[in-house]
């Protein structure tokens, strides 16, 4: 396959951004095969400028020149902290999120591909100790984006891993024999950083059998191996039997940021251009300018709230016409204090003081009415 361009990756380390090299990209694709029809949707949590996963789903939208591919889609999405990297991507995908993927809101099991580069390394310690301190040994950044990631892949769906071969210990081999079939693992054939490549489809169950024992001792067996010895991902076009088919994805979803900042919510405004006008007008119509009689008497309560909300103000004229002011409301918090004395007994007393926070409704009023004796004072109504 052709790639549709070279990743330009800039300050590799930089942030715990460990890219996947063109190679291994290649190699990996050449492993996934699209379903025969309908709508895939493929994420990369950890998304960088998202050439990866774009050349995943040209891959799956076009796996051959000759075959029709009208009955497919595929849908992209990624997830990326760095905002330069972020703006890249969302040039690429069809949505991409620039924010922490720990504080996104994705709808679980509803993508049929999960392609995986988390960030590498251990977890910052807690200095301050606010943490769960019965826990014991580090905690690194590959298991806790594992973890996340994996929630978001429906079954049958195809898990593409890619993570330092040391960071595979015993633990992250038990979770992957458990939550996943067919699983394949690999050196990356190049190994500037390292990397082991995982594939496997997601199963329902997690209970240990035949299939979780033989995974289970595939990946013992790769751990067990030399650098020099560990297999390497082979560059061949494979049977049909050893593809992994990406399966359609079906449902909604809900794909959005539990933060979002202001450049953001300008490109979701431009996209759905439609929503924010109708908005306006439909709040327009329904609130108008009609005015109706409330359905009981307000309260000082009642009174309070329009005006801290800012509804009592404006030009205010007496039913005969005769006065005119204009008017300005608002509400300050007060104490209202209150004593009590209970009696003890043996001749002896308790004093109780009570401070109670009371809102304090109050009107500003400039007289506008021509003739009048306090013409332009501002009075007070309590």
């Amino acid at each position: 396959m052709a790639l549709m361009f070279q990743r330009i990756a800039r300050n590799y380390v930089k942030d715990g951004y460990f890219p996947t090299d063109s190679d291994t990209i290649e190699r990996v694709l050449s492993l996934l095969k699209p379903c025969k029809s309908g709508r895939m949707r493929i994420i990369d949590p950890c998304a960088g400028e998202g050439v990866a996963l774009a050349e995943c789903g040209q891959h799956l939208q076009y796996p051959e020149a000759d075959r029709n591919v009208e009955s497919i889609t595929v849908e992209s999405y990624g997830v990326e902290y760095h905002v330069d990297r972020a703006h890249q991507a969302k040039q690429l995908l069809t949505r991409c999120l620039h924010g922490d993927f720990q504080d996104t809101l994705i709808t679980p099991r509803s993508f049929g591909l999960v392609w995986l580069n988390p960030p590498y390394g251990d977890l910052v310690s807690d200095n301050g100790q606010t943490g769960d301190n019965q826990r014991s040994g580090k905690k690194r950044l590959e298991k806790i984006f594992f973890q996340q990631a994996a929630r978001l892949l429906q079954y049958g769906g195809v898990m593409v891993l890619i993570v330092p071969h040391y960071a595979l210990d015993h633990e992250f081999r038990k979770w992957l024999a458990a939550g996943f079939d067919r699983v394949q693992v690999y050196l990356a054939p190049e190994q500037r950083f390292k990397q082991a490549v995982v594939l496997g489809i997601r199963k329902r169950t997690t209970s240990s059998g035949p299939v979780y024992r033989e995974s289970l001792a595939q990946l013992e067996a790769f751990a067990q191996l030399d650098v020099a010895d560990k297999p390497i991902l082979p560059s061949r076009e494979w049977a049909e039997d050893d593809c992994y088919r990406v399966p359609p994805s079906t449902g909604d979803i809900r794909f959005n940021a539990a933060r979002i900042d202001e450049a953001q919510l300008r490109e979701e405004i431009e996209k759905y251009p439609c929503l924010w006008p109708q908005f306006s007008v439909a709040m327009t119509r329904q609130l108008g300018n009609a005015q109706r009689r409330p359905l009981m008497s307000l309260s000082d309560w009642h009174l309070a709230l329009a005006l801290a909300a800012g509804h009592v103000s404006g030009i205010v004229q007496s039913n005969d016409g005769r006065k005119t002011y204009v008017v300005k409301g608002d509400t300050f918090k007060d104490k209202k204090h209150t004593v009590q004395i209970e009696e003890q007994g043996n001749g002896e007393f308790r004093e109780i003081r009570v401070a109670l926070d009371v809102f304090v409704p109050q009107i500003k009023a400039i007289d506008f009415t021509p003739d009048s004796p306090t013409f332009g004072e501002v009075l007070t109504i309590q």
